[in-house]
């Protein structure tokens, strides 16, 4: 409890500066969702629902928000591919705790996006069902990030992608398959890649595309 209340007082430290400006909400009754945040507690910085309530809550009538994949709370064994599943399994507990009412009117992760790795081809279907099963009422789709550059002093996406990703042969076998199970696709990437996406799209059109990084 010592080392959660430490990491609280850091990013309380570290975030004072948006305490420095209160601007009023121009349209406080227009209901809005919130598409892509996230939640961790890595060393020093912990965001969790609390956090995430706090920023909703300016005065914006934020009625349901969407999670997005960012490594957190990985299983910590069991098969390398099903590891993420883990994240799914603590978000949708988050879900469930802001689903209570008791911290208040907001849908806090009312969807799911979380990570499987597409360049497993067909073998991510059991990745797919096992974070459909962990989350049925909420998980929506896979972000896999697939952010290259060839310069050194640009850094590449956290999932280590190779060049050309989005167009080799067994990671679109992948990104179909989210076709079958209902599931969108998050894109994470560098804009001289978003070509590549296209082609993807195009390949691929029963699968929805979210563009956002």
């Amino acid at each position: 409890m010592a080392d959660a209340k430490e990491s609280l007082s850091r990013i309380k430290e570290d975030t004072g500066w948006l305490e420095q400006v209160t601007e009023a909400a121009l349209e406080p009754e227009l209901p809005i969702i919130d598409p892509h945040h996230h939640l961790w507690d890595f060393p020093g910085n912990r965001y969790f629902l609390d956090e995430l309530l706090a920023d909703t809550g300016g005065g914006h009538n934020v009625v349901a928000t969407v999670f997005v994949e960012c490594m957190a709370m990985y299983r910590a064994d069991g098969p390398e591919a099903l590891r993420p599943v883990g994240e799914t399994e603590f978000v949708n507990g988050v879900a469930a705790q802001s689903a209570s009412g008791i911290y208040g009117q907001t849908a806090a992760c009312a969807g799911i996006v979380s990570f499987a790795d597409l360049a497993l081809g067909d073998g991510v279907r059991p990745v797919l069902e096992a974070h459909i099963a962990a989350a049925p009422a909420r998980f929506r789709g896979i972000r896999h990030a697939t952010g290259w550059d060839s310069h050194d002093d640009i850094q590449n996406s956290h999932t280590h992608p190779p060049e050309g990703l989005l167009g080799d042969s067994k990671f679109r076998k992948g990104f179909a398959a989210l076709a079958d199970y209902g599931l969108s696709f998050d894109a994470w990437l560098y804009h001289h890649q978003i070509t590549e996406l296209t082609a993807l799209a195009r390949a691929v059109p029963e699968v929805p595309v979210v563009l956002d990084h």
